[in-house]
Parts: structure tokens; C-alpha cells; sequence
């Protein structure tokens, strides 16, 4: 979740991200925009379930 995704993305692939640091390099495959935070966040938890995740495969 960000306000800006190109410095997101940029930021993990530079390894300033601790906990992604050893997958870089990343190439953005999908991204959504909410008006909320609170929306954001729920989308966030959903694409990183089981079914969510089978979703960002398949966009592969």
C-alpha cells in the first residue's frame, strides 16, 4: 500500500525493504486505486490470501 508506486517499487528494488529484500528484482504486474486507506488495506489482505494470490499468478 503506497501513495506513490513508482518510489514503492523503487524502493524494493533498491533492498531498502528488510522483508523483500531478497526477491528483488520486482516488475509490477497489477495495481489498483482506492479512495480510502481503509479500502486499500482490506483489498491488500485479500490479494495476499490464498485465493488473491492464485489471482496475481494467473496475471503472470
Amino acid at each position: 500500500m503506497t501513495n506513490n508506486i513508482e518510489r514503492r517499487l523503487k524502493e524494493h528494488n533498491e533492498g531498502k525493504n528488510k522483508s523483500t529484500k531478497a526477491y528483488v528484482p520486482f516488475k509490477l504486474i497489477y495495481f489498483e486505486e482506492f479512495s480510502s486507506r481503509k479500502e486499500a488495506r482490506e483489498r491488500e489482505i485479500k490479494l495476499k490470501s490464498g485465493s488473491g494470490k492464485e489471482f496475481l499468478r494467473s496475471l503472470r
